[in-house]
């Protein structure tokens, strides 16, 4: 089972495949094994890696001295990606974040941008620290907090039509010992447009045309922002695409890949 040390506690990953390198990094409710999808179609053409942040999946839970019970830091959670990039020694390596699990990505590639050539933001800003995209993504979560929790993610169409999907879908968190609250202040002193851009970092917006989450429009305002970022919108996908629409997942997932690496050899 392979295991990376992030600063004491053992990290589970898994790493597909030949090729480009691709890492996954889940969001609150995944794990490695929710990237099902995503492994079986791309590790032909790509090296995909999926890691289980800790607390999550195989990952350890750490217990801090004195508690009676595993507490978790989200300020942690990028050194356990860092911990899996440095243990395979990956370069040019393509971060690919689900929802928050794209903030501990972004710092991830912040801190080893040796190592991370590109991060593609999936339904997130990555904890970006600007103002007007902070009081944006505020009063898309206004909205999206009316809703109950699974039609913020899978489109109602599909848990109608899909109720086995759907249930495996809401089964995959019951893995995890960690939960949202434990990943609240990732977010907290994020990184500047400045920092982000400095870093070399090529940077993908990845959007979903119905995300109940975080809307296209203040997606589209982060890459304006954002110089030299990209922007994809998959239609008529919801914020859990990866799950949902698979295939219009995968395949904006693999043209950013190609994309990203090609701009970098012309640069």
């Amino acid at each position: 089972m392979p295991l990376a040390d992030s600063d004491g506690t053992p990290i589970y990953y898994e790493r597909h495949g030949s090729g480009p390198a691709i890492l996954f990094v889940h969001g609150s409710g995944g794990h490695h094994a929710a990237w099902w999808q995503q492994v079986a179609a791309l590790r032909e053409e790509f090296t995909v890696v999926t890691v289980d942040l800790r607390g999550f999946g195989k990952s350890h839970a750490p217990i801090r001295p004195h508690a009676s019970k595993p507490e978790f830091d989200g300020q942690d959670f990028p050194g356990d990606v860092v911990a899996v990039l440095d243990q395979e020694d990956l370069t040019d390596v393509m971060l690919v974040g689900q929802s928050i699990g794209s903030v501990a990505a972004l710092r991830a590639a912040l801190l080893r941008p040796e190592r991370v050539s590109s991060i593609a933001l999936g339904h997130s800003l990555g904890g970006i620290s600007h103002p007007e995209l902070k009081e944006l993504a505020a009063a898309d979560r206004a909205e999206a907090v009316k809703l109950p929790v699974i039609d913020r993610l899978l489109t109602r169409r599909f848990q109608r039509e899909r109720p086995d999907l759907t249930f495996l879908f809401q089964q995959m968190g019951t893995f995890n010992v960690a939960k949202m609250a434990d990943l609240r202040n990732l977010d907290t002193d994020g990184p500047s447009l400045e920092e982000i851009q400095n870093s070399g970092v090529k940077v993908a917006f990845l959007a979903a045309e119905k995300d109940a989450v975080l809307s296209v429009k203040t997606v589209t305002r982060a890459h304006e922002l954002l110089p030299g970022s990209h922007l994809e919108i998959v239609p008529d996908a919801p914020h859990s695409m990866y799950w949902e629409v698979p295939e219009q997942y995968n395949a904006a997932v693999a043209q950013l890949r190609r994309t990203l690496t090609a701009q970098k050899e012309a640069a």
